[in-house]
C-alpha cells in the first residue's frame, strides 16, 4: 500500500474511468474536470451511451474509448473522427481498457459485467477503486488472492465502505468489536409490505437521498443493497457475518461507523454526495477539494437510527445467509436478484417478486466451493438460467 501511494504522489495521475457514463462515472468524470492538471485520462468505457463517451473522451483528451455494445462500434468511431482517440467495442475491448496502464483505475461497471475489466486491472498491480460492489460479493475471495499476487491495492468507493475504512484501524484490527453500515431504508422505508405488491419501477428508482442509476436504486428499495454491502464488508475488513451490523439512518449522514473493544465507536460524517467518497479514493493518499454541501450539523437538528425490518426487507437475511454459507452463494444472490431487478423494471414481475426469485434460486443451488474464475463463471450463468426459469414458473402461477 505504501508502495501504491508513493507511484500516485506524482502529477498528473494516470487515470481509467470503467463506466464513465453512470451515475459514479460521472461523478467521477465532474471531479477530474474541476482540477485537469492533475489527471490524465487512459481509457473511458460505457456500456451504450456513445453520445456522452464520446463527449467525456474528447473533453479531457483520452487515448482510448470503449463502447460494451459490439454493435455500437461504428457510432463510436465516427463520434470521435479526427480526435485520435482509439476506439474499441465489445466486452473482450472493455476487459483491455482495465489493462491500459494507468494507475489509478475506478471501477464503475454496474454488476457481475465489470469483473473482467476490474481483475484486468488488479492483475497488473494497479490501485483500483472498487464502486462495483459485485465484484467482491460475487469473488471475493478469488478478487483477494489476486490482488495480494500482484500487488494490486483496492480502495472501496461505497460511502458505507469508504466511510469504515476511513476510520479503521487496519494496524490493530484486533481492537474492532464490530462494524456498522448505514442504510436509508430507501423510498419504501415506512411503506406496509402489502402495500409494496404494487410498487411500480418508476416509485422504486425515486431515492429519497441519493441520484443512482435505476438497477442500484431497486437495490436499495429492496435493501438487497446493503445485503451485497454487507458480503463486501466482509471481504474488504476481514470481518465474520456476526461482526457486521447494519442499521437505518433516513438521513444518510452519518455513512457508517466502526466499534472498538473499549466501547468508543469512529464515524464518518458528511452530506449525501458521491463525490465525497470518490474524491478520496480519486486523491488518495491525500485529500483534494470537492463542491458537495457542507454539513451544518446545527440545520440538520437530530439524526435518527432504527433497526431494519426484516418482513419488509426479507433481502438482508438472504445475503447474511448467503455469506455464512460461502462458496458459491453470494454469486448465486447476485445472479439472481440481477435477473429479478432487470425483469422488475421491465414490468414483468412485481416487487416482492424480487426477493422471492432470489429466495428460490438459492434453494435450488446449493453453495459449493469455488475452485478458479471460470468455475465463478459457470456458477453465474447457471444461477441466471435458474432465476429465469423461477421467473417463467411464477408467470404460470407455479411456485415449486
Amino acid at each position: 500500500m505504501q508502495q501504491a501511494a508513493a507511484r500516485l504522489a506524482t502529477a498528473p495521475r494516470r487515470i481509467t474511468v470503467l463506466g464513465s457514463t453512470g451515475s459514479v462515472g460521472c461523478n467521477t468524470i465532474d471531479l477530474i474536470r474541476r482540477d485537469p492538471g492533475a489527471f490524465e485520462v487512459e481509457a473511458l468505457t460505457a456500456y451504450s451511451n456513445v453520445k456522452l463517451l464520446a463527449e467525456q473522451a474528447r473533453e479531457l483528451g483520452a487515448r482510448f474509448a470503449v463502447v460494451g455494445d459490439a454493435g455500437k462500434y461504428f457510432e463510436l468511431k465516427e463520434a470521435l473522427s479526427g480526435s485520435g482517440i482509439e476506439a474499441a467495442a465489445g466486452t473482450t475491448a472493455v476487459a483491455e481498457a482495465g489493462g491500459r496502464p494507468a494507475e489509478w483505475v475506478m471501477a464503475a461497471i454496474v454488476g457481475a459485467a465489470g469483473l473482467e475489466a476490474t481483475l484486468a486491472a488488479v492483475r497488473r498491480g494497479a490501485v483500483v477503486a472498487l464502486a462495483n460492489k459485485e465484484t467482491l460479493v460475487c469473488a471475493g475471495s478469488l478478487i483477494l488472492a489476486e490482488i495480494a499476487r500482484n500487488g494490486a491495492t483496492l480502495l472501496p468507493v461505497d460511502s458505507e465502505h469508504s466511510a469504515i475504512y476511513q476510520v479503521f484501524d487496519f494496524k490493530h484490527a484486533e481492537g474492532v468489536e464490530k462494524i456498522i453500515l448505514t442504510a436509508s431504508g430507501g423510498p419504501f422505508r415506512t411503506l406496509p409490505r402489502e402495500a409494496m405488491a404494487a410498487v411500480t419501477p418508476a416509485q422504486a428508482v425515486a431515492h429519497p437521498n441519493w441520484d443512482m442509476g435505476a438497477k442500484i436504486s431497486v437495490d436499495s428499495a429492496t435493501m438487497m443493497n446493503k445485503g451485497l454491502e454487507l458480503i463486501e464488508a466482509h471481504h474488504l475488513f476481514g470481518l465474520p457475518e456476526s461482526q457486521i451490523e447494519i442499521v437505518v439512518h433516513p438521513q444518510s449522514v452519518v455513512h457508517s461507523l466502526v466499534a472498538y473493544t473499549d466501547g468508543s465507536v469512529l464515524a464518518q460524517l458528511g452530506s449525501p454526495d458521491m463525490r465525497t467518497p470518490i474524491a478520496y479514493a480519486l486523491a488518495w493518499p491525500k485529500r483534494m477539494s470537492t463542491p458537495a454541501k457542507r454539513l451544518d450539523l446545527a440545520e440538520i437538528a437530530s439524526l435518527t437510527f432504527e433497526a431494519p425490518d426484516p418482513v419488509r426487507f426479507p433481502a438482508l437475511q438472504l445475503a447474511r445467509e448467503a455469506l455464512k454459507a460461502g462458496g458459491s452463494a453470494p454469486a448465486v444472490l447476485n445472479a439472481a436478484n440481477e435477473v429479478a431487478v432487470h425483469a422488475f423494471l421491465k414490468n414483468q414481475i412485481g416487487f416482492l417478486d424480487i426477493a422471492a426469485t432470489v429466495e428460490r434460486t438459492l434453494e435450488a443451488m446449493p453453495a459449493e466451493t469455488l475452485v478458479s474464475l471460470d468455475h465463478l463463471r459457470e456458477v453465474d450463468a447457471a444461477a441466471r438460467e435458474r432465476a429465469r426459469l423461477n421467473l417463467r414458473r411464477n408467470s404460470l402461477g407455479l411456485t415449486h
